[in-house]
């Protein structure tokens, strides 16, 4: 049958209230009322599969821990799992001294009876009566007059007021009773009123505090707006008499989707009390929800008394218990209320949290509250124990702001805007290509793939290691000092380093005004990839100890238009060290641009007029025996190179290299003019350490000592009292090769020796697992290396 084209020849309307001077309009919540939970009855006697004890138990754990002090645990009479569940609480004593346990009945003797037994020795029960009174139930339901169905509530009144004294007088328990005129919402205002003046008459014990008589008056059906249901309770409020003996409470039914403004009405309009149910479970389309009344209060500054900091426990338990979902848009706890696909609602999320940071900064230094003020978000998912992951989901809907947002908070990445627009393209092409929702984990993904971020995403260019100096000063600059922005417009940079070429390393050599352009000149030089900066930015990472840079770069080919905008390669870095980090991003561009295409091979060709450079020929010793020779080193062996390729026509293999190296050094050789067999090392005087070794001179052994302020100037000292000169350390420095169990040392160290008007120096290179003994190695064949004389035994 389809719908009524005149639905009022089917259908009538509410008579609304002549409520000319109703108060409640005016007034505002500022208390919470007092909570009554009826999961364990009303919502369980909406289930098609009622909870067994096991998850009524578990249930009313949780009701305990969230605060609830009055749950309204079974209907006793109407099963014996029922009754036996009231009587497990009870004689297992789970029920806190301070929590009301309250059972329903209705206007039965029997039942009443069999109710009242159920909570024979609890501390604190709230016995629960209802009967139906409206109009529609007393003619058709029952056939009963107003009269008789006042009598019918006064006479069970009285009994409940007799066992009730009886089972104090016995146990001890602090009984408290309500009355609900069932079906008040459709019952006659005047006759909800009368009845219920009957049954505190009845009831006769009505005091204040604790001994306040609860009438409760449930929407068990919904039948109109939610501000006829607060003319209603009004309207209750003040003609019923001894007003301050009464608690007045409201279970609202969900039929006309109300639920939640009629329970806010309701408590505007006088209501001291509500009974409701998490999430909303109950007959028909439900009770009002408890968790969203409780909430809204809470976002309205006012504390509910009730604590749901962890929300996902609460859905856990009441659908496992239930078996029923929660909506993913249902309030404060679905599962997508907390997220906006939208671009528009992205941005403005984004900007919000940006924005809050700084007031919520302000508010802490002049001691002032830091306030949640967010765009589409009332509430802060913190409080509720859910975290910030799910604020902003992508899909097509989606724009730069909200992709942005997640890269922030989950790589701690605020990208410049123009690469917020660079990489939302690269997030639309797969989510339109693929056509569904992206995930943080696709985003953060693609972010890393796109730019080449972390080691598991790296590119064709790694950068390894890196010095930064002064082509006016042999020194090395401390990299933490050394910035873009902070080079004198006259100065000039220059950058050494290693770089991994597919998996080759190749030390590279650049010059400029800064680091970043000093970089992108050794690129050039030795890779062919000339690009140049448009835009940088930086910001630091974390705080204190731990903080890291990241930059940002944007290159361009020489010649780009500037307009054009898409032309550039964004790249990102991050390092402790603001000069690393500009150098990684670069790196990051440049992977972006070179894309598959084939770079320069390193041909080795050295002497007048070569292609091949110092830089080059460290960097065949990096690739082939790992080995990251010293600036000093590099230079002298270059020049060790460029006297051996004179022979073969300027031109040297990389193998003849390599055995070029080692020959020069000793490096992996057991044979030179000096070796050295057992040693010791003591303490010497003035903190200095002495050694006691054997040293092989030219074929003869002897015994010497030395004290130095280390190991190897205390060698160095022994080996010279067998010399006619004298030696001296000029540079040192060491390095591991390899990880784990099979790291070694790696020391380089170069020597002086004078000789009255002989002067020499050389270099030595060592190898050992153990430090101090590549140290001793490179000093002896370092030694061996020099012009050094050996006097006569």
């Amino acid at each position: 049958m389809p719908m009524l084209k005149d639905p009022s020849r089917k259908y009538s309307p509410y008579t609304p209230l002549n409520l000319p001077n109703r108060q409640w309009p005016s007034k505002t919540i500022t208390k919470p009322p007092i909570w009554l939970s009826t999961d364990l009855r009303d919502g369980n006697q909406a289930l098609a599969n009622p909870m067994t004890i096991p998850q009524k138990t578990q249930f009313f754990d949780l009701l305990l821990k969230c605060g609830f002090k009055e749950i309204e645990v079974a209907y006793p009479a109407a099963s014996d799992t029922d009754f036996g569940f009231v009587r497990g609480l009870i004689e297992s004593n789970k029920v806190p001294d301070d929590v009301w346990v309250q059972v329903l009945t209705p206007a039965r003797e029997d039942l009443i009876r069999r109710t009242i037994d159920s909570v024979a020795g609890c501390k604190r029960a709230i016995i629960h009566m209802y009967n139906a009174t409206s109009c529609l139930f007393r003619t058709v339901v029952f056939r009963n007059s107003p009269q008789e169905t006042i009598d019918l509530a006064v006479k069970h009144a009285a009994l409940i007021r007799k066992l009730t004294d009886e089972a104090t007088a016995k146990y001890g328990t602090i009984f408290k009773f309500e009355y609900s005129p069932e079906t008040f919402t459709q019952t006659e205002p005047e006759f909800a009123v009368e009845i219920c003046e009957a049954v505190k008459k009845a009831w006769g014990r009505a005091g204040t505090g604790d001994d306040r008589i609860i009438f409760n008056l449930p929407g068990t059906v919904e039948i109109a707006t939610p501000n006829h249901y607060a003319d209603q309770i009004e309207f209750f409020c003040t003609h019923i008499s001894e007003r301050e003996k009464i608690v007045i409470s409201l279970h609202p039914h969900n039929d006309r989707g109300t639920g939640i403004a009629a329970a806010e009405l309701g408590m505007m309009a006088g209501a001291d009390r509500i009974e409701g149910c998490l999430f909303g479970n109950g007959e028909r389309t439900g009770n009002v929800d408890l968790v969203n009344l409780a909430l809204n209060q809470y976002t309205q500054g006012i504390s509910p008394d009730l604590d749901f900091s962890d929300i996902q426990q609460c859905i856990d338990i009441v659908t496992q218990c239930n078996d029923l979902p929660v909506h993913p848009r249902h309030p404060y706890a679905g599962e997508l209320v907390f997220t906006a696909f939208s671009g528009s609602h992205q941005d403005a999320i984004k900007k919000g949290f940006e924005h809050q940071t700084v007031r919520h900064a302000e508010a802490r230094k002049s001691g002032e509250p830091e306030i949640w003020h967010m765009p589409y978000l009332p509430i802060d998912p913190l409080d509720l124990g859910c975290n910030y992951e799910a604020v902003i989901r992508v899909n097509s809907q989606s724009g730069k702001g909200g992709i942005s947002f997640l890269v922030k908070q989950h790589l701690s990445l605020d990208l410049p805007r123009r690469m917020q627009i660079s990489f939302y393209a690269v997030i639309q092409e797969i989510s339109d290509r693929e056509a569904r929702e992206m995930t943080v984990e696709d985003i953060t993904t693609a972010f890393r793939r796109t730019y080449h971020f972390g080691p598991k995403f790296a590119g064709r260019l790694v950068l390894r290691s890196f010095k930064i100096s002064s082509v006016h000063d042999a020194d090395i600059l401390s990299t933490n000092s050394v910035s873009e922005t902070e080079d004198s417009p006259d100065e000039t940079r220059r950058f050494d380093g290693t770089v991994t070429v597919d998996g080759v390393a190749r030390v590279i050599r650049g010059d400029g005004n800064g680091p970043l352009s000093a970089f992108l000149d050794a690129l050039k030089s030795h890779l062919d990839i000339d690009l140049s900066i448009r835009e940088y930015s930086e910001h630091s990472i974390g705080e204190g100890t731990n903080v890291k840079a990241a930059s940002y770069v944007e290159l361009t080919e020489p010649g780009t238009d500037p307009r054009n905008k898409a032309a550039g390669y964004w790249g990102i870095g991050v390092d402790p060290d603001i000069s690393g980090s500009g150098l990684r991003a670069v790196l990051s561009a440049a992977n972006s641009y070179i894309g598959d295409r084939q770079l320069p091979e390193l041909k080795l060709t050295v002497g007048y007029n070569a292609k091949s450079g110092q830089a080059d020929v460290a960097s065949i010793i990096l690739h082939s025996l790992h080995l990251e020779l010293p600036r000093r080193l590099q230079s002298a062996f270059f020049e060790v190179v460029q006297r051996s390729a004179r022979e073969t026509g300027g031109e040297i293999t990389y193998d003849g290299l390599t055995n070029l190296f080692r020959q020069t050094y000793h490096y992996e050789r057991a044979s030179s003019r000096f070796s050295l067999g057992p040693y010791k090392f003591e303490d010497g005087a003035a903190g200095k350490r002495k050694v006691t070794a054997t040293v092989v001179f030219e074929g003869s052994s002897r015994v010497v000592s030395g004290e130095g302020n280390g190991p190897l100037s205390a060698l160095v000292a022994a080996i010279s009292t067998q010399l006619s000169g004298q030696l001296n350390i000029k540079e040192f420095s060491e390095h591991s090769l390899g990880e784990g169990s099979e790291v070694r040392a790696a020391s380089y160290i170069e020597l002086t020796y004078v000789d009255g008007p002989t002067k020499s120096s050389a270099w030595g290179v060592g190898l050992d697992e153990n430090i101090t003994a590549s140290g001793l190695k490179a000093v002896l064949y370092a030694a061996s290396n020099t012009e050094a004389k050996v006097v006569p035994a």
